[in-house]
């Protein structure tokens, strides 16, 4: 709507019974003047009200996080580890799996593109799993599956320089016979959703009756730009030091952070895993991502350190 214009008294009730061509000008110059920045005034407001409606609203501004995940539901239980125990089915023990619901001691690439998943999103047909969880000998599978594709553990500047994760690249985190809670090759950690007063450690801890256990695991971000396997399955990868990869290990890729929510709690000495205690816990990621959407996942989320959902985007 147009603002109303000033109203201003017709020049006669000014004048009054004043009379004489100097007292007519100086009136009339006064209504002018009047008129004049009333109608500035208009014009002022009516480009304010036309700016506020053509302007667009202001966009919310991006997380300032490298992260771009994928949600990836239980799909199935076996005793198989295609990484680990390639072509030897039942010669592991038992893992629980995510993701790519066609995984087994046979699983190879091709066999992942050929797939289904569980993951959102479904372009991502990469193969995740870990030792099975057992609480009071009855298995126990997570009712929360996500894994995180982070920038942090290197600086800034590195952090622009990650690859995409080649296709094919096979990982194992932590270490399934790990001895204590001291052996530094155990990384595994565990922790209570919501009750941060719970201290974390690499066993099992007893989290309260209105919390979850928590299990947190982080893969090595560095690779040595050759290998998608070694014969240890993990020389081939490293962890930053100081924030930068090591000489040997010199392509910085995203890390991989599995977070599964197990809805189990109390008494811990019940909870088992296949591989043995709370410190054995270890993880194995079959990258299936096709690239093109990988690649841009890390040029659109990571490099440029920006918050991502599911589909890549801010």
């Amino acid at each position: 709507m147009s603002p109303t214009p000033p109203r201003f008294p017709p020049l006669r009730r000014v004048l009054g019974r004043w009379r004489g061509p100097g007292v007519v000008l100086a009136a009339a110059g006064l209504i002018l003047s009047m008129l004049s920045t009333g109608s500035a005034s208009a014009r002022a407001e009516l480009r304010a009200t036309d700016k506020a409606a053509s302007s667009p609203r202001s966009a919310k501004a991006p997380v300032r996080v490298a992260e771009f995940v994928a949600e990836c539901p239980f799909t199935h239980r076996l005793p198989d580890d295609p990484i680990v125990f390639p072509g030897l089915p039942g010669a592991s023990h038992m893992h629980s799996f995510f993701g790519n619901d066609s995984t087994n001691a046979h699983t190879d690439l091709a066999a992942l593109k050929r797939g289904r998943t569980s993951c959102s999103p479904t372009t991502d047909l990469s193969s995740y799993w870990t030792p099975t969880l057992y609480a009071g000998g009855k298995e126990v599978e997570p009712t929360g599956t996500t894994f995180y594709y982070l920038g942090e553990g290197v600086r800034d500047d590195v952090i622009a320089t990650i690859k995409p994760l080649p296709p094919g690249l096979r990982i194992v985190a932590g270490n399934a016979k790990a001895t204590g809670v001291g052996d530094p090759t155990s990384i595994a950690r565990w922790s209570c959703l919501h009750h941060g007063e719970v201290n974390p450690s690499k066993d099992f801890v007893n989290c309260p009756s209105d919390s979850m256990l928590e299990s947190y695991l982080d893969f090595p971000q560095c690779w040595n730009g050759k290998d998608l396997d070694s014969p240890d399955h993990k020389s081939h990868m490293a962890y930053p030091v100081g924030g930068q990869c090591p000489a040997t290990h010199p392509v910085a890729v995203p890390k991989l952070r599995q977070v599964l929510r197990y809805p189990v709690n109390g008494d811990p000495a019940r909870l088992k895993l296949a591989s043995g205690a709370g410190y054995t816990m270890h993880g194995d990621f079959f990258n299936a991502w096709p690239e093109d959407e990988m690649a841009r996942r890390v040029r659109d989320c990571i490099n440029v350190i920006v918050k991502c959902g599911a589909d890549g985007r801010p």
